[in-house]
C-alpha cells in the first residue's frame, strides 16, 4: 500500500462513517472500483483507532458529563445531559444488539456480506428508509427527552450496521426520527452510542494485531497516517453533519445513497475490476 492509497482510504473512513452514507460500503468498494489490494488487517486497524479518536475528541465532554452523571456526579453544564442522568446506563442497554451481532456475524460480514449487490442493494434501501423517517417523524423529542423504549429501538438498529452498504449513522438517525426525535439530538444520539462500538471494534482490531506480532515492518508510516487522517476528517464529518442537520434534513444523503447503490449494482452486474 502506498502513502497516497493510505490518505485517499483514511479520508474515505472519516467522512463516510459519520455521514449517513455508510463507510462500509465506500471502504469495501474503493478498492474494487480502483483495482487495488484489500488494504488488510492493519490499515483497518488504523482506520477503527482513528475513527474512535475522532468520536471521543468530538464528544470528550458529553462523554464526561454523560459518565459523571451516570454515577451520580455533577459534571459539565450541558442542559439537555442534565434532564437526562440516567443516560449513560441507556446507551450502555442500547449497545447490547450491536455487540451480539458482532460476536454472531463478525466473519460473515467481512467476508461473504462484502458483495456490490448486497452493498448496492442496502445503500438504496436504508436510503429510502431514512427519506420515511425524515418525512413522517414528529421531531418534537431531545436528547434529555430519550427513554427506555427510544434507547432500545436505536440499540437495535445500529446492530444493522454491521451489514455493509447500512450506514451506522444511517439506520440509527433514522431510528430517532421514527421514535420522534429531533434531526440533531437523533444525530448526536447516534454517535454517542457509535461510541461504545467503536472501541469494541478498535480493541478487538488491536488485539487481532497483537496476536499476529504487532505492525509490520515498512507499514508503520502508513498506519500513523491512516489514524492522523481518518480522526481529523471524523471530527470534521461530525461538525458538518451536526450543523447541517440543524436546518436541513436528510434528503441530499437519500439522493446520495440511492444514486451511488444503482451505481454500483449497475457496475456489479456488467464489469468486474481486477486488483493489481
Amino acid at each position: 500500500m502506498t502513502l497516497l492509497q493510505a490518505a485517499i482510504l483514511a479520508i474515505v473512513q472519516g467522512f463516510t462513517e459519520f455521514l449517513p452514507i455508510s463507510s462500509s460500503a465506500h471502504l469495501a468498494l474503493a478498492p474494487w472500483l480502483l483495482g487495488w489490494k484489500d488494504q488488510g488487517l492493519v490499515f483497518d486497524i488504523s482506520l477503527h483507532f482513528g475513527t474512535l479518536l475522532a468520536v471521543v475528541l468530538y464528544f470528550f465532554r458529553d462523554w464526561m458529563q454523560i459518565a459523571s452523571q451516570g454515577f451520580g456526579l455533577q459534571w459539565g453544564r450541558d442542559p439537555e445531559l442534565q434532564r437526562h442522568p440516567r443516560l449513560l446506563w441507556l446507551l450502555a442497554l442500547a449497545s447490547v444488539p450491536v455487540g451480539v451481532a458482532g460476536l454472531l456475524f463478525k466473519d460473515h460480514a467481512e467476508t461473504v456480506l462484502r458483495n456490490p449487490l448486497l452493498i448496492g442493494g442496502m445503500l438504496v434501501g436504508v436510503g429510502i428508509v431514512m427519506y420515511l423517517a425524515d418525512s413522517i417523524g414528529k421531531q418534537n423529542k431531545r436528547i434529555g427527552e430519550v427513554n427506555l423504549s427510544d434507547a432500545i429501538w436505536v440499540g437495535a438498529a445500529q446492530a444493522l450496521a454491521i451489514v455493509p452498504g447500512t450506514s451506522r449513522s444511517g439506520i440509527t438517525i433514522a431510528a430517532g426520527l421514527f421514535r420522534g426525535m429531533d434531526r440533531p439530538s437523533a444525530a448526536r444520539f447516534s454517535f454517542l452510542l457509535s461510541t461504545p462500538a467503536v472501541f469494541a471494534a478498535a480493541a478487538k482490531a488491536f488485539y487481532d494485531l497483537y496476536k499476529q506480532g504487532g505492525i509490520p515492518a515498512g507499514m508503520e508510516a502508513a498506519f500513523a497516517l491512516g489514524i492522523a487522517a481518518s480522526a481529523i476528517t471524523g471530527c470534521l464529518a461530525i461538525a458538518i453533519l451536526l450543523r447541517y442537520l440543524r436546518v436541513n434534513g436528510l434528503r441530499i444523503f437519500v439522493y446520495y445513497r440511492v444514486i451511488f447503490g444503482i451505481i454500483v449494482i449497475a457496475l456489479a452486474l456488467f464489469f468486474r475490476p481486477q486488483a493489481e
